[in-house]
């Protein structure tokens, strides 16, 4: 499946994004997909996933603030961002897989396709 990510921009701290994920080639109603981001310097880390039952799973620094959700009839992907922090400044990138399972879904290895990123800068 290909994933194209989109959304990102710069952002005052407290301010909110939108990121979208649009897939294409194939539907994602069977995968388990996942948002994870990339600060410069820094490892690619996870921020939030969404499982084909919709259940939901954050990483603790954007719990409460990040909000992941499907729409399987549009093949997207979302990640609500509100209450931004200058330290949620990354390259965010989304993917998926259908054989990721529930206790790798926050690791980076089992997933197998990945989107190209978008620029997400939020000011102090």
């Amino acid at each position: 499946v290909q994933l194209q990510a989109s959304g990102g921009g710069l952002v005052q701290a407290g301010g909110s994004l939108r990121l979208s994920c649009a897939a294409s080639g194939r539907s994602i109603s069977n995968y388990q997909m996942a948002w994870f981001r990339q600060a410069p310097g820094k490892e690619r880390e996870f921020v939030s996933a969404i499982t084909r039952s919709r259940h939901t799973h954050y990483a603790d620094s954007v719990k409460g603030r990040f909000t992941i959700s499907r729409d399987n009839a549009k093949n997207t992907v979302y990640l609500q961002m509100n209450s931004l922090k200058p330290e949620d400044t990354a390259v965010y990138y989304c993917t998926g897989s259908a054989r990721v399972i529930i206790s790798s879904l926050r690791l980076k290895d089992p997933y197998s396709d990945w989107g190209q990123g978008t620029l997400v800068t939020v000011s102090s």
